[in-house]
């Protein structure tokens, strides 16, 4: 089994972590919340910094905590796609410059690959196929796991991703960044069922609506039109059951068509991954859905649901024992696609 040191840093968590195939032997991650709230989003620039300043000494940490020198590490990774050209260019950099000065084979690993194995960390039996749904900031999408390096996108939002609507919706009910965790604990003393939001269907040209596509623009701009309408009613805006509202919608879309894909493909194994997979509410509505139907439904540790470091690890120790490595001349992409994966790699000479 292949003990791989792996840095994240697509977006704003410098993350560094050492895995032995689904062990977690270090996993740090320094979080740049703090500094971009005062944003009130992620800015590119900044997080670039963040990282260049961090990336050492998280690196030194994570072999302090694993108690391995590099004479014990096997392969080193990072991930290279998709994410902030500048920030994933920081851990890149990083990554090859020690994969060539202690002569180890590199791989650079797909973001949202890595969220799928987030879940192989503490599932022990999980193989493929299953179904995952990828929900985060950036991606929201239903992903048929064929095997490793082998996917195909079932389902996926039209807009925005629903990570992004938290934060949007955080937003406008000032309640600052990020959006997600403050809006599941105000919605544990609000009313899921106060108001009637749209769960934001997608039509198909020919008539009716898509089983596995989902839309939160709407729903966005529902909860917007909903708190002006009660402001210009004169009344306080009842923040709690606003957001347990909107939470509750977002919850129901997604096990909806989770659930639909689930069944509709013959899988009786639903994988979530991304930070959206933390909230409550989702985990609440989808293991009650699933469990009518004899479906299991796995949830990564909290963890692991935000973006680190131990998730690349997993899913390049599984690449490397395939044989598959990177050259060292791999570029980072902003945007790339889940199913261009094998891109990424080389067969082990």
């Amino acid at each position: 089994m292949a003990t791989v040191l792996a840095i994240e840093t697509s977006c704003d968590e410098t993350a560094v972590a050492i895995v032995n195939n689904r062990k977690v032997c270090s996993s740090i991650v320094a979080s740049q919340i703090l500094v971009h709230q005062q944003y009130g989003g992620v800015v590119p620039e900044v997080a670039s910094r963040q990282h260049l300043e961090t990336i050492n000494e998280a690196i030194a940490q994570a072999l302090e905590q694993a108690e391995l020198d590099w004479g014990k590490i096997d392969a080193i990774a990072a991930t290279c796609a998709p994410g902030l050209v500048g920030a994933l260019l920081v851990g890149l950099t990083a990554a090859k410059t020690l994969a060539m000065v202690h002569n180890k084979p590199f791989l650079g690993v797909h973001h949202l690959e890595g969220h799928i194995y987030a879940t192989y960390l503490s599932e022990s039996t999980l193989n493929p196929p299953f179904l995952s749904l990828l929900v985060s900031g950036g991606h929201t999408s239903l992903i048929y796991v064929k095997d490793c390096g082998k996917y195909e996108t079932l389902g996926q939002t039209r807009d925005d991703a629903a990570g992004e609507a938290f934060d949007k919706v955080a937003r406008l009910l000032k309640l600052g960044y990020p959006g997600g965790p403050v809006i599941d604990k105000l919605a544990q003393e609000g009313n899921p069922q106060a108001f009637a939001l749209p769960e934001g269907k997608v039509s198909l040209p020919g008539g009716g609506f898509h089983r596995y596509d989902a839309s939160f623009s709407g729903l966005k701009t529902a909860v917007l039109r909903l708190v002006q309408q009660l402001e210009k009613d004169g009344g306080q805006v009842p923040v709690a059951d606003v957001a347990a509202s909107f939470q509750d919608t977002v919850a129901r879309s997604l096990t909806k068509r989770a659930i639909a894909c689930a069944l509709d493909y013959g899988l009786d194994t639903i994988a979530i991954g991304g930070g959206v997979a933390a909230n409550s509410g989702l985990r609440k509505n989808l293991q009650a859905a699933a469990a009518k139907h004899n479906l299991r439904v796995l949830f990564p540790p909290l963890k692991f649901c935000t973006d680190n470091a131990a998730m690349i690890g997993c899913a390049a120790a599984e690449h490397l024992s395939r044989g598959h490595t990177s050259p060292l001349t791999l570029g980072v992409e902003s945007r790339l696609g889940l199913t261009q994966v094998m891109k990424l790699y080389q067969p082990l000479e």
